[in-house]
């Protein structure tokens, strides 16, 4: 039958940006793609969203998704962090957009019951989970790229969900 749905995760970041490329194909989850984008720290802000930009745009080129998915932290550690991070995350979205990709937005609490059955979850349950549920032989590294391989399963158990309730009833 082929793949049905291809999704790219986003574990957001001013400095790492993890992705996370999952694929149904008849039903199934599969492992496509992860890792991460670091940029130096000591670029200016603009220079490392160009650059987050670019390289979120060469993942969508190569995968060519149906959807992206991000998670949006519910705090920072200050307020300026939490600007610096609304920026990365209007990046994802325009990339998004520019492509013509939906965007969904999950809170951590969410993928961690998405994906381990429990909105408060530690980060290794979390990581074994998506390794199981990917069938992989061991924990996706780096830790962004794990996070957002969990974004993208979020994704796909959310959208499955969505897809049962259209119109009120349950389809087989």
């Amino acid at each position: 039958m082929g793949t049905d749905v291809i999704v790219v995760g986003i574990d957001p970041g001013t400095r790492e940006l993890g992705y996370g490329v999952v694929a149904k194909e008849e039903g199934h989850l599969r492992f496509v793609a992860c890792g991460n984008f670091s940029v130096p720290s000591q670029d200016p802000l603009s220079l490392r969203l160009e650059q987050l930009y670019d390289e979120l745009q060469e993942i969508i080129q190569k995968y060519q998704p149906q959807a992206l998915a991000v998670e949006r932290p519910f705090f920072a550690k200050n307020a300026q962090s939490a600007m610096k991070l609304g920026e990365v995350l209007g990046i994802v979205a325009l990339a998004a957009a520019k492509e013509g990709i939906p965007l969904s937005e999950y809170s951590p609490g969410q993928v961690k019951g998405a994906v381990a059955g429990y909105g408060a979850a530690g980060k290794r349950q979390v990581q074994r989970m998506v390794k199981d549920l990917l069938g992989l032989d061991q924990v996706p590294s780096p830790p962004d790229a794990a996070d957002a391989l969990a974004v993208a399963i979020c994704h796909h158990h959310t959208a499955k969900l969505k897809g049962l309730m259209k119109g009120g009833t349950v389809t087989p």
